[in-house]
């Protein structure tokens, strides 16, 4: 598999590019997303960025953000100090 594939349900990124961004194995990626420890968010690129997506993921007060195109060929990787965004009120849970 290569590190991000897309899939009917969305994307699927590999956990080794995820932990690797926060100091986490692998291993313990899929737990810290399930227990919202690491969370994400998928933007879809609109206008001049149609058919790329903005994939960033958030822990510990830091961010990795991934440009993908459809192939989930990364176009550009990135991270910088940030915290999750907060669902927006009746939003989330």
């Amino acid at each position: 598999m290569s590190e991000i594939s897309m899939t009917a349900e969305g994307f699927v990124v590999d956990a080794g590019l995820v932990g690797a961004a926060f100091d986490v194995p692998a291993a313990e990626v899929p737990e810290k997303l399930r227990t919202g420890a690491i969370t994400s968010r998928c933007e879809t690129g609109m206008d001049e960025d149609a058919g790329r997506w903005r994939l960033t993921f958030y822990s510990g007060g830091k961010a990795l953000r991934l440009v993908v195109d459809a192939e989930g060929t990364v176009l550009s990787r990135s991270t910088f100090p940030a915290h999750a965004p907060q669902a927006a009120p009746g939003h989330g849970g």
